[in-house]
């Protein structure tokens, strides 16, 4: 399978290495990034990332391609997803699909125009284990209906400077810091409860990766921590005093359609990081970490827990061991066409209801998303009309 890739960041050099792995015939013929922070990775693993193009048309005129991967900073991507499907190839493009709400209706009519099964996008977390396992309880009944969701996705210190340095610190190239890291997690629960979100508040800010927390300031003078996760482009060595504009912690309540509530806080300063979540339905409720690997799920009548499900990270996987199954099922999609447990349109929804919450921070108001969603539709059905 020929496979070229525009942005070679360290996700996608390290999705090469997966890819590669899981399937020999997986070739990187070429890439387009000026400065390919992933490709250092790809050598060490022995993998040949092709030839260097100055552009993707150039790239896309010179190989004959089976598939184009997107890493590239995220406010290139619907760009770059154009010109791939323009171009007639099937796009695999990493999270979040796009930056803006202009942008998500923009995707939607190119969705309209090229239909949804030529673009995959990479929220990897609907392949891991435990998410499968919670769908198919969800689907035998054993939860009744969902009534609400408490979730979290917190980062431990290092990650979270490695947010305060690296491109991600700006939202005019990420979007923002929900929108980049939480998007999987949205995208979890939005899937769990069958219905979109309509109403959003939400508060945060910046409270930890600011002057006055430096530990310099209290006489630590070994910063290594802090900068142990290597930035690419755009990349700085300041971090509490960090030109970054995304915030470091922040919570936020959501109202669904079907009247399914969700609260979900992030913080980019925790210790020992967790991923956790509750689901409480009138029959039952699960409660899962992604991070420390287990599901347990407890009956309403009988106060019984008939799920103890545990989940032991995998060596190749960074995501639970959702990267290796994503990989196969890619393959197998652009091959046979498999039906994939993640569409652009969930990609989209996730993404529409990221932006929203920081868009309820920042005006300090409830959004009601039934226009976006008024708006959204309509673009997908243009083809239609």
């Amino acid at each position: 399978m020929k496979v070229g890739i525009i942005g070679l960041g360290f996700r996608l050099g390290y999705l090469g290495y997966v890819f590669k792995t899981i399937d020999p015939s997986f070739d990187i013929v070429g890439y387009v990034d000026p400065e390919p922070a992933g490709l250092p990775g790809l050598t060490e693993q022995g993998i040949s990332a092709g030839t260097a193009y100055a552009t993707p048309e150039a790239m896309i005129a010179a190989e004959k391609l089976d598939l184009l991967m997107i890493g590239s900073p995220n406010h290139f991507h619907l760009d770059h997803i154009r010109i791939g499907l323009e171009a007639g190839l099937k796009v695999f493009c990493e999270k979040p699909v796009v930056t803006t709400i202009a942008d998500s209706i923009a995707l939607a009519q190119l969705m309209a125009r090229f239909g949804q099964e030529r673009l995959m996008v990479g929220l990897v977390l609907r392949y891991s284990p435990l998410y499968k396992d919670l769908v198919a309880e969800k689907a035998k009944g054993t939860l009744g209906n969902v009534v609400s969701i408490e979730a979290s996705e917190h980062i431990y210190p290092y990650h979270g400077a490695f947010f305060m340095r690296d491109w991600r610190r700006y939202e005019k190239f990420s979007g923002s810091f929900m929108l980049e890291k939480c998007c999987h997690d949205l995208d979890l629960y939005n899937g769990i409860v069958g219905a979109r979100p309509e109403r959003v508040s939400s508060f945060g800010g910046r409270r930890t990766f600011i002057p006055a927390n430096d530990p310099r300031l209290d006489g630590v003078n070994d910063m290594t921590m802090f900068h142990s996760k290597p930035s690419g482009w755009m990349g700085s060595d300041k971090v509490f005093d960090s030109d970054a504009d995304i915030i470091d912690y922040q919570v936020a309540i959501v109202e669904y359609a079907n009247g399914v509530g969700m609260t979900f806080h992030t913080n980019l300063n925790v210790p020992d990081q967790f991923r956790r979540f509750a689901i409480i339905g009138t029959r039952g409720t699960a409660e899962g970490d992604f991070v420390r690997g287990y599901m347990d799920v407890t009956e309403v009548l009988s106060g019984e827990k008939v799920v103890e499900a545990r989940y032991a990270a995998t060596e190749l996987s960074q995501h639970y061991g959702a990267d290796e199954q994503m990989a196969a099922d890619i393959m197998a999609h652009v091959r046979d066409g498999i039906h994939l447990p993640v569409s652009t349109l969930n990609a989209l929804e996730a993404g529409i209801l990221a932006l929203a919450m920081d868009e309820a921070r920042i005006k300090k108001t409830i959004v009601d998303l039934r226009p976006v969603w008024d708006r959204f539709d309509e673009a997908l059905l243009a083809k239609a009309a």
